[in-house]
């Protein structure tokens, strides 16, 4: 079969042959879509925190697939260093959720991630209770863009939305956001967000770094009550892995900081989320910007930009 490879790290993948070892626990599938992430480029450059470093590697860590009996499903990859960027590969048989008929095969491959993100976000890590409001920080990226939908789905109350990309927030304001507010990557930015999210109640934070550095602090002065409570859940970290934060911030207000990822919720919690997701998506109800290429232009595709909110999903030849 071919399949993308990596073969070093800080170098795109090559579409050429590889060889589909022998499944030991696992299930052969025929792959229909694979979608590029930020989590499959993580693990793909070993920057990932699960990463082990091992090569050669075939990137991506779920797709849409079809079994021996027909049936399509997304699935999760049985094996970190064979991923499902390839005409074939392995699943792992716990972790398969058959597709209805009708739900495009890139539409599941491109959203389950990053929708997965945020669904497990409101619903294991914090429980979002009817008519919360939600701050999503970093609202422009496809993650952020669907985690938009899902809060609004879920019962939010009021969902505000914070980004850089003018277009994209423009975008996510039609998607449900009821207030966005544009960042400016400057400290102007904590008094941005406090001035209309003050008073939130949960914060989905796909940004952290520099960003969080200066809108947590400048959004906790801003609350009315200091006791009311606020859970700032930490998704990504696109604007930096580390975070200084002020001992006196966390006694002088009801601040909940937590993680969610693998680790924080073991794969199998987190895949549970994986139908509800898919029957979200089939009815329409959440939508992702998709832009679909054969897998064998992979290293031409690989580094190339893409508009805010929009996901790269490869198609192997005959899919």
């Amino acid at each position: 079969m071919n399949a993308a490879v990596i073969h070093a790290h800080d170098r795109a993948p090559r579409y050429e042959p590889f060889t589909l070892p022998a499944p030991r626990d696992g299930l052969v599938v025929d792959v229909l879509a694979a979608a590029l992430s930020p989590r499959s480029r993580a693990g793909a450059s070993g920057q990932h925190y699960t990463s082990t470093g091992a090569l050669p590697l075939v990137p991506g860590i779920d797709g849409v697939g079809q079994l021996p009996d027909g049936r399509r499903v997304y699935f999760l990859a049985a094996d970190d260093q064979l991923g499902t960027m390839a005409e074939k590969t392995i699943a792992d048989p716990r972790l398969l959720a058959p597709l209805p008929d009708g739900v495009g095969a890139s539409a599941i491959a491109a959203a389950m991630i990053p929708a997965i993100s945020s669904w497990v976000a409101l619903t294991q890590r914090v429980a979002l209770r009817p008519g919360q409001d939600v701050l999503v920080l970093g609202a422009t990226g496809a993650a952020g863009q669907l985690a938009v939908q899902i809060a609004r789905h879920l019962g939010a109350g009021r969902v505000i939305a914070a980004g850089r990309d003018p277009v994209a927030l423009a975008r996510v304001r039609g998607l449900g956001a009821d207030e966005v507010v544009a960042l400016t990557g400057t400290p102007a930015d904590g008094d941005a967000v406090a001035a209309v999210a003050s008073e939130v109640d949960i914060v989905l934070d796909y940004l952290w770094g520099s960003v969080t550095g200066v809108v947590m602090p400048a959004l906790c002065r801003r609350r009315e009550a200091a006791s009311r409570a606020l859970a700032w859940v930490l998704i990504g970290s696109i604007a930096g892995e580390e975070l200084a934060l002020s001992s006196v911030l966390l006694r002088k207000r009801n601040l909940h900081v937590l993680g969610s990822g693998q680790g924080a919720t073991t794969t199998a919690d987190m895949f549970a989320a994986a139908p509800a997701v898919i029957a979200a998506i089939a009815a329409g109800l959440l939508q992702t910007a998709i832009r679909e290429v054969p897998l064998a232009e992979v290293e031409r595709h690989w580094s190339a930009p893409l508009p805010s909110g929009e996901r790269l999903v490869f198609v192997p030849t005959g899919a």
